[in-house]
């Protein structure tokens, strides 16, 4: 199971455990439930070093504020921000998606319960049963209503993974979409004469829509990207290019069994 608390839940906790009078550690716990929550939630080489009193490997936070975290997150008393990935129980319309939102673990099934930030007329979404490999730890700082500043639009060529912000309209929060670069129309995909990472116009592709489909191809500027899109299409934000296999894996593990309309 892969790390579900990142350095923005850590903020969160050091700013409640500041603003909080409650004692950090509760006096009754479970140690055997505890022992499996902190097992999943953090890198079990620093749990194993903690169980085994390895002075030489220090905690990032001191020992009760992290006991009290864990201890909080078991009994479901912190949410926490996170990224889900297809949200809703995979909705159609988010379907090789990821959005932000706020977490809190459920230690009688072992899921987590995600809440969606309020957008448009929609107010707060609460999603129940989210299993652990549908999270993820967000890997860049940007909030849900920021753009993000793309730093690989010059390097990106055909065949490459990226993940997108888009948002339905500039009241909605970005979701982080999974996609491809394609090849300009005017390129038969020939690598001998392919023109297209010198071109100043960049495709992407998102091959899980059937062709024909207005979301199957996205044609954005390389050169002076912002945000681009219009209130029927929806808008495009920044892009990050995937380098590492198991991010690009995950998605790949998430795709749909049927092409979408």
């Amino acid at each position: 199971m892969g790390r579900v608390i990142g350095p923005v839940a850590q903020r969160v906790w050091q700013r409640r455990l500041a603003s909080t009078k409650e004692p950090l550690l509760a006096t009754k716990a479970n140690p055997n439930r505890l022992l499996v929550t902190l097992s999943c939630v953090w890198p079990l080489s620093w749990f194993k070093l903690r169980l085994d009193g390895n002075s030489k490997h220090r905690s990032p936070w001191p020992d009760d504020s992290t006991m009290s975290c864990f201890l909080s997150l078991e009994r479901g008393k912190f949410w926490f921000p996170a990224q889900v990935y297809n949200r809703e129980h995979g909705h159609v319309g988010f379907m090789l998606s990821c959005y932000d939102a706020e977490l809190c673990y459920d230690c009688n099934t072992d899921t987590f319960h995600a809440r969606y930030p309020p957008h448009g007329r929609r107010t707060i979404v609460i999603e129940e049963g989210v299993q652990w490999d549908r999270v993820r730890t967000p890997p860049v700082d940007t909030l849900a209503h920021e753009l993000h500043v793309s730093d690989c639009l010059h390097d990106l060529q055909p065949g490459d993974h990226v993940e997108i912000q888009w948002r339905r309209n500039k009241e909605f929060p970005y979701g982080w979409w999974y996609g491809n670069v394609g090849h300009l129309e005017s390129c038969n995909g020939n690598e001998h004469y392919c023109r297209c990472k010198t071109s100043d116009t960049l495709v992407l592709e998102f091959n899980q829509y059937a062709h024909g489909s207005r979301w199957r191809r996205a044609v954005i500027n390389r050169k002076d990207h912002r945000e681009e899109g219009n209130e029927t299409d929806g808008f495009y934000g920044g892009m990050r290019k995937l380098h590492d296999k198991d991010e690009i894996s995950k998605w790949k593990q998430l795709w749909p069994p049927g092409i979408l309309e």
